[in-house]
């Protein structure tokens, strides 16, 4: 919410009116990298190789998001790598949001994405963990 207010100050935007949801896409997109980052933690065996695994994971993940390219210009494979990507829907929701005042609802259809690779993430670090015992 501090950057959120920054924006609103500096670059003029308005306060989006449907925070509750916005709050709640932000928790999980945290959620779901905190999860993917424990789950390759447990595959990585030095620290190194986790670092490493990490910049494989997010760098593409940047790529092939529409953060710096535009996403509908990408080829259909790389847009179907990206639609698996958390950051995508994540990017998807905040510009509707500080962009173009999007509803609740349409916030909710957007970020189920985000909750099911919380999901599926959450239970490969659980798994990966309870082999480690």
């Amino acid at each position: 919410s501090g950057l959120l207010g920054v924006c609103v100050g500096l670059l003029d935007l308005p306060w989006p009116q449907v925070s509750i949801p916005l709050v709640m896409t932000v928790a999980a997109f945290i959620a779901a990298n905190l999860s993917l980052g424990i789950a390759l933690s447990l595959i990585a065996r030095s620290q190194m190789q986790a670092m490493q695994l990490g910049v494989f994971f997010y760098l593409p993940s940047m790529l092939l998001s529409g953060f710096m390219f535009p996403f509908f210009g990408m080829p259909q494979w790389a847009r179907f790598l990206g639609e698996l990507l958390p950051l995508t829907h994540f990017l998807r929701v905040v510009r509707g949001v500080l962009l173009k005042d999007m509803a609740a609802s349409s916030i909710w259809g957007l970020a189920w994405p985000i909750a099911a690779f919380t999901l599926v993430s959450g239970v490969l670090a659980l798994t990966l963990f309870r082999r480690r015992l």
